[in-house]
């Protein structure tokens, strides 16, 4: 007569109980409506979507009823429906066992402002057009002159360098662009224009600018200067 095995039977009742048992939780997880939402963003603190449009957003997608199960829910749906919208760069959504459908929303991130007789949008930090907000007005410098195939990326670059420095986002108010495709800008203190050229050695003519920044608030002569040539990079050659 063979001897029972009870160490191999109880494993097995084991597997055979935790599988019931995921079964059964994962049926009931499926069964559960969402009966909430929570929209939050992510990166800087720039409102041009608001908590209500995701909120209705996400709604839409429920075919107007107010809680709709788990299992009936379509999340890269719901994350290609945010991701249309021209203010959000990216979203994530999931459901929480308690019923919560999460919305992780990061939004663009505007790096300059267009206005001309084609009207008036944001270039935003990946060189895309982003439509102005009633919500929120970004502090950016202002673009005069045309973005085309040809200077985009090099505009693109230039205004990347002023958003991410601390003092050129201050400084800096207005880019234009001439015929020459060179960059004239605008500064928020003093009366000068910057002639910064071609949009090439970006980070070079701007470390002479911010070196010739302080250098002159120190011998208080910057507010007698008329024009900033930056286009050489070797030095930097002030007008008076």
């Amino acid at each position: 007569m063979r001897k029972i095995n009870w160490t191999t039977i109880r494993l097995v009742l084991m597997i055979g109980i935790m599988i019931f048992l995921y079964s059964f939780s994962t049926m009931r997880n499926a069964g559960r409506k969402i009966v909430r939402t929570d929209v939050e963003f992510e990166g800087e603190n720039t409102p041009f979507v608001t908590h209500e449009m995701v909120n209705n957003l996400l709604i839409q997608n429920f075919n107007g009823s107010s809680t709709v199960q788990k299992d009936k829910l379509d999340l890269n749906s719901l994350e290609h429906t945010l991701g249309k919208n021209k203010m959000i760069a990216k979203a994530e959504v999931y459901a929480t066992i308690d019923g919560t459908l999460k919305a992780l929303v990061t939004q663009k991130t505007p790096i300059a402002r267009v206005s001309n007789e084609k009207g008036s949008y944001y270039i935003d930090y990946q060189g895309g057009e982003m439509p102005l907000s009633d919500n929120f007005t970004a502090r950016v410098p202002l673009l005069d002159g045309e973005m085309n195939q040809e200077n985009r990326e090099g505009l693109v670059e230039v205004f990347k360098r002023i958003h991410d420095d601390d003092f050129l986002k201050k400084n800096i108010t207005g880019v234009q662009v001439l015929s020459t495709g060179s960059l004239i800008m605008t500064n928020r203190n003093y009366g000068y224009r910057i002639l910064f050229g071609k949009s090439i050695n970006v980070d070079k003519k701007f470390d002479n600018y911010k070196a010739f920044y302080q250098h002159a608030l120190k011998d208080t002569l910057i507010g007698k200067y008329k024009l900033i040539n930056l286009k050489f990079t070797q030095q930097v050659v002030c007008t008076k």
